[in-house]
């Protein structure tokens, strides 16, 4: 076996090129582009001299541990417990299969095989790297991240990732780095809301798009080092915990799937390659039509009843929802947010004629039934507490910090994780729930198992994150009717494992008209429309206070999964009779929303943005907003604002059968659609049909 074999990865439209280094037991990046890429000297080539630096240091190297590459950063480092660490590893074979690639590489002197493990996803331009570990020996694992990628730069790459806080999440962020190391990440159990675990590198402002994206609901990193030699090197993984993990001789581990994607067409084409890309997790549920929803919370938040709800829904069922859905509030012991969590059976003193009569009612006015809950966790005061106190997370002899008056269910014990199914089981069968709304609002704090053997050993994360994925794959199993909706406090939980169990996501549990934009907009460059459950409420601006009209607010919501979160009660005719012409207009068009081509027209920054959606059939729907001043008519001279249209065919027309107007696509893509935006009018749906 020569030191130069080469291995091809392909996807519908790119190439992925592996090769064994000619300067050490190690596999090095060659390609990764468009087909054909592979062909010629590689980009990736480099002088191969090295001051105060090793071969590895400097190599486009796939994954190197600690040990062979000592200086600029390393995916493993592993040790047996009392020794130094390092791992000098040795090539040992290659698995090839249809679509896959496994590369193996062996320490005997530690005991430890590292396999790098390859797979191409079918219908997608993305790959799924993860590694796996298996020792003859215990070991010690302080790191042991997916996969590393090297993208090569000519000066600084842009790196653009999705930043936010709680209620300002999926911020579109992005940096130059010329040099030096940037990271993000989380340690709060779960990706969180300051960060998502997507990021996107090109070379300079706009290249061509690479993108990672981590399948981890737990704890997690993304790091970018920018080297020396003009290569860009990201390294992923997941982060236990207590710091590190053992092995035990025999044992197999493997890590996270690091999803990789590119696209020539920059981040615009990124992302349709990563909506592909939800699609395919989505499986035969994509086809699923995603129901308006009218959700109670804003409402009547805690003071949930049975007649109170009823007239809500009833408003809801002739606006023209699908599926009414009851959050919190509907269980016992739970007025407020001090208490209930754990218990959950309905109130009978707020449904006096019984839960299920209720849930009857609901249905009987033509909608589907959906329910609020928070498997994971427990108020101090509750009986489920009362019972079982060793099943939340905790530190002996250290207080238990509260956080929104509730603590943490250790979901990593398989007897919690037996509770929740029973817990779901019983409610999902004793009445006709077809929705089911999973939140998790508070992050773990005094994370310990007392009593389950040296808390250095212990894996909680991993364990977590295991019992979360077990409930979820039951409730496909054993519900698969029941429609999913993940949720932490808002948008803290949006990653692949999630995804690919659920059905929407809940991106903020802000619903403010212009910082919505902001969150989806961000959004919707890592994830698909069919995914993105968003609301229509009259929440007022949080970080942009500025009003916009309740056709705004709907235009909005309409580009994912249209809901309703508003108090129905307080809307005149006028506001219900428009809620229920875009809701009908919604129904008419959500699969182009859902399985059409996206492009993202513009940004929240520009006075006028949008989403456009393409249909195999010829339809295309454009969703325009108006974020900025008016021109000033009819004062002072002025003129329609103009949203170019993209992807189009320059020789075909277009015809707007509600405004009468006929546009070629050289128009619509050169001037683009004309919008007179005025105080009373700030967003349009268009539909166009190719002639």
């Amino acid at each position: 076996m020569t030191p130069y074999q080469r291995w091809t990865l392909r996807t519908d439209r790119t190439g992925y090129t592996v090769r064994l280094s000619a300067d050490g037991p190690w596999a090095e990046l060659d390609a990764w582009g468009p087909h054909g890429v592979e062909s010629g000297p590689s980009a990736l080539d480099w002088s191969h001299r090295t001051h105060f630096l090793t071969p590895a240091d400097a190599a486009p190297a796939e994954y190197l541990p600690y040990g062979l590459r000592p200086f600029t950063g390393a995916e493993l480092v592993a040790a047996r417990p009392g020794e130094e660490r390092g791992v000098w590893w040795e090539f040992a074979g290659v698995e090839e299969g249809e679509g896959s690639l496994r590369l193996a590489f062996t320490d005997d002197v530690l005991g430890l095989r590292t396999v790098l493990c390859y797979e191409t996803v079918p219908g997608t331009d993305v790959i799924l790297r993860w590694t796996e570990f298996t020792a003859s020996r215990e070991l010690r694992l302080e790191r042991l991240d997916s996969a590393a990628v090297t993208v090569p730069v000519t000066g600084a790459a842009r790196l653009t990732y999705l930043t936010g806080q709680w209620s300002q999440e999926f911020q579109h962020t992005q940096l130059d780095l010329p040099r030096g190391t940037f990271t993000m990440g989380s340690t709060q159990g779960v990706p969180g809301h300051a960060y998502a675990p997507w990021l996107a590198v090109q070379d300079g402002e706009d290249g061509p798009a690479y993108g990672v994206a981590l399948d981890w609901p737990g704890n997690w990193h993304i790091t970018a080092e920018a080297e020396p030699g003009g290569f860009v090197r990201v390294r992923a993984g997941r982060v236990p915990h207590e710091g590190a993990v053992y092995l035990t001789p025999g044992e197999t581990l493997a890590t996270p799937r690091l999803a990789c994607a590119f696209s020539a067409d920059g981040l615009d084409g990124l992302s349709r390659v990563w909506h592909g890309y939800e699609r395919h997790l989505s499986g035969e549920r994509l086809h699923r039509p995603r129901k308006v929803l009218y959700n109670s919370w804003e409402a009547t938040a805690f003071d949930v009843d049975a007649a109170g709800q009823l007239e809500l829904a009833k408003t809801a069922a002739d606006l023209g929802a699908e599926l009414f859905v009851v959050d919190d509030g509907w269980f016992t012991g739970r007025t407020d947010d001090t208490g209930g969590l754990g218990d959950w059976y309905p109130d009978p003193a707020a449904f006096p004629d019984g839960f299920g009569r209720f849930v009857d009612d609901v249905r009987a006015l033509g909608l589907d039934f959906g329910l609020w809950i928070e498997p994971e966790a427990v108020s101090p005061g509750s009986w489920l507490h009362a019972e079982h106190p060793d099943w939340v997370y905790r530190i002996e002899d250290r207080p238990a910090r509260l956080v929104r008056n509730q603590l943490l269910l250790d979901l990593g014990r398989t007897d919690v994780q037996d509770f929740v199914i029973a817990t779901l089981d019983r409610l999902l069968t004793a009445y006709d729930i077809s929705y089911l709304k999973w939140d998790m609002n508070r992050p773990p704090t005094e994370r310990g198992r007392p009593g389950a053997g040296p808390a250095d050993r212990l894996d909680l994360d991993a364990q977590h994150v295991t019992g979360y994925l077990r409930v979820l794959d039951h409730l496909r199993t054993a519900h698969p009717h029941v429609t999913v909706e993940g949720c932490a406090g808002g948008g803290a939980r949006v990653d692949h494992a999630t995804l690919a169990r659920t059905d929407v996501l809940w991106p903020s549990d802000n619903t403010a008209p212009l910082d919505r934009l902001a969150v989806q907009y961000g959004f919707l460059h890592a994830h698909a429309p069919h995914v993105m459950s968003s609301w229509v409420t009259d929440a007022p601006g949080v970080f942009d206070p500025r009003p916009r009209s309740l056709a705004f607010r709907f235009v909005n919501a309409m580009c994912g999964v249209l809901g309703i979160g508003a108090d129905l009660r307080h809307w005149d005719a006028d506001q219900r009779a428009e809620a229920a012409r875009w809701i009908a207009r919604y129904k008419d068009v959500r699969d182009v929303i859902h399985l059409g081509e996206v492009r993202l027209l513009g940004s929240p920054r520009d006075s006028t943005c949008g989403v456009q959606y393409d249909a195999s059939d010829g339809r295309t729907v454009v969703a325009a907003l108006s974020t900025g001043p008016l021109d000033g008519a009819p004062l002072v001279p002025g003129r329609p604002a103009r949203l170019r249209l993209r992807g189009l065919d320059p020789a075909a027309t277009y015809r707007d059968e509600d405004a009468g107007i006929t546009y070629t696509g050289a128009h619509l893509l050169h001037y683009g659609l004309p919008f007179a935006w005025s105080a009373a009018h700030d967003a349009e749906l268009v539909v166009l049909t190719r002639q």
